[in-house]
Formats: structure tokens, sequence, C-alpha cells
């Protein structure tokens, strides 16, 4: 079924009321998973609620969260997440570093005792629109990912993003995990009893698998990006360790090979990091923008291999997406629906999906 935008925003919202999460919170978080699910990253709406849910009934999220900064300069803070999801104090984080960007040139905000935060490309986005130059990463709960070469899992998706403002209101906006596809991919696949495509995930002894399960519940590993050594996997190796260097050992949050990772008395203790560079710092805003236009542009005028599927920009996928989904609804699939009801249900929240 397919729902239209305010009606799936506003189921979201409902469900994380009715979990205790304040007006304000509640709307934050319910912006960021419905613009996900607006714009095709499916991975990271909508379908994230029943494992929120799951951290919220075995208490490791605080739905009263509130992030505060217990450091800061002119060019920097470093926000405490309160246990909570991570949405909020990445928000949060995010417009802190905007702010000070605005007056300082660049600035840089990391997070600690924060959880999944949805897509990341949602925050650098705000930087864009602000016309700034944005850049995240965060950490990862999930322990999924081998090392280059190891077959023991000692990393998650890990992802970062950039983002970068143009002249035509489609900036662009790379959002990406470092393994081959985010695992909400995965889970996704899983939710609906489909197989994954080839190169995805290996089993426990390093071979290719289809089964959506294999990481999650057979020992097996998500691929980093690159998929084997042969074909440069060590490239999503070293990114990987990149976020959780900037996520991570930045903000002081436990590290994903620590043993007491997501083990602390509340919380995830996921890191975050996010910065914010205003172009005037080097030339004039305008023909900065104008030049990232241009350079967008040019890029997309490739002559491409197919007539039918013409060259775009990291970006113009979801822009692409969201224009058709405010047309004609935001699907979910039947699988995931089920179990978004029936979280609904427990919880006494409005069902609106119908």
């Amino acid at each position: 079924m397919a729902a239209p935008y305010e009606t799936h925003r506003a189921q979201l919202k409902a469900i994380l009321l009715a979990w205790g999460m304040s007006e304000d919170n509640a709307a934050t978080t319910a912006d960021i998973l419905a613009w996900a699910d607006l714009h095709g990253v499916d991975s990271h709406g909508i379908s994230m609620l029943p494992g929120y849910d799951r951290l919220r009934r075995s208490g490791r999220a605080n739905m009263k969260a509130r992030p505060r900064t217990i450091k800061e300069t002119p060019v920097s803070a470093l926000i405490d997440g309160d246990g909570g999801l991570g949405h909020v104090p990445a928000h949060f984080a995010m417009q802190v570093a905007i702010d000070k960007a605005k007056q300082s040139g660049m600035a840089v905000a990391a997070v600690r005792n924060s959880a999944h935060f949805g897509a990341t490309g949602y925050y650098t986005l705000m930087a864009a629109k602000e016309g700034l130059i944005g850049i995240g990463c965060t950490g990862a709960s999930s322990i999924q990912v081998a090392p280059t070469f190891g077959k023991e899992a000692k990393l998650g998706t890990d992802p970062w993003s950039f983002a970068a403002p143009t002249t035509d209101g489609r900036p662009f906006l790379l959002d990406m995990a470092t393994t081959t596809v985010a695992a909400g991919r995965i889970r996704n696949k899983a939710n609906e009893g489909l197989p994954c495509p080839p190169g995805w995930v290996l089993n426990q002894d390093g071979l290719p698998s289809t089964d959506p399960l294999e990481a999650r519940e057979k020992g097996g590993f998500l691929t980093s990006l690159g998929g084997s050594p042969e074909n440069s996997s060590y490239k999503g190796y070293g990114l990987a360790v990149m976020v959780n260097i900037l996520g991570s050992c930045l903000s002081g949050a436990t590290l994903i090979t620590d043993p007491m990772h997501t083990k602390k008395p509340q919380g995830n203790d996921i890191g975050h990091c996010f910065m914010a560079i205003d172009p005037g710092l080097f030339r004039d805003r305008e023909e900065f923008n104008a030049d990232v236009t241009r350079f967008c542009n040019d890029l997309r005028a490739t002559k491409p291999i197919d007539p039918s599927q013409p060259v775009m920009l990291a970006g113009d996928p979801q822009w692409n997406y969201a224009a058709e989904r405010m047309r004609n609804g935001i699907p979910v699939g039947p699988g995931l629906l089920n179990q978004v009801r029936q979280i609904a249900q427990a919880c006494a929240a409005p069902w609106l999906l119908d």
C-alpha cells in the first residue's frame, strides 16, 4: 500500500508520542524518518520502527532524552545525546555546527551517548539548504562487517555523507554506507522474504550468499564497499575506520571494538560527527554555488551508455523519488506494514495507514 506523505509522517509521529516522546522531539524524529521514506531511502525510515521498539522495550533508549552541549568553542561543540534515539541529538548538533559556521566560517560538532539517527544525508542537506557545505558520519550499533581478509566482524555499516549547495534547488548529496549496501536494505529483503542480490553478504566462511539473514542471524557478514579484496574492499574498510575515528574517537563514544559496545546501563552510546563549512571563506558564495551547479550539469550531460538511463549525480535519485512519492504516496511492503501495525496496537497509537 501507499499513503500520502502527511499521513505517513503522522503515523510515525503518533507512534513516537505513544512511546513517550515529547511533542517537539516526536515531530523532529518523524520529520527525519518520513524524509528518508519520501526520498526513497526505505532502509532508514519507517522500517526502523521495529528495531527502535526493541530498544525502547528493553530499556536501551530513553524516550524522554534531551541533548545538551557539554563542551564548546566558537568552532566546535561536544553534544551528549542523553541515551535516546539519535535523530534529535544529531539534528541539534548539525544545527549547532551550522550556526557556528555562519559566525566563524566553519565548525565541527561531535555527539556521544546517542543511537541510530536515520539517514545521514538529512543532516548534511540541512547545511546545504543554508548555503554551506555539510559533512556527516556516524558509528553503528550492529557489528556486521569483517575487516578485509578477516573472518570476524569488527565494524558496522558506518555511513558518511557530503552535501554542497547549488543554484537550482538540487544540492549535490552523497549519502553512503561504507558497506556495499546499507543493512536496512538487507533487512527490507528479509521483511518481504526476498533474496539479496549477489555481492551484498558473505556466509561465516567468507563465501558469497544471497540469504538476507546471513549477517544478522547466521554468523555471516556484510561486504565492505568493493565486495572483495580483488574489487578493492579495502577502500570501504578504510572509510569505515575513518568514520569510527571521527564519530567515536573524537566524541568519546564507546568504540565499536569495545566489549561494552551498546552494553552500557542506558543507551547505545553511538558517536556522530558533523561539519559545516562556509564557502564564503574562500570566494563569493554565489560564484561557488554556480560552479557546483555547472559541474553537476556538465556531468549529467555525459552521453549515456543507454539513452533510457541518463547519467545522474548523487542526490538526483532522491529528488526523483520525492517528486514521484509526493504525487503517488509512500509505499510500505505488506510484511513491514504488519509489523508497524502491531507496534501501533501495542502502544495504543492510532492507526492511520489503512
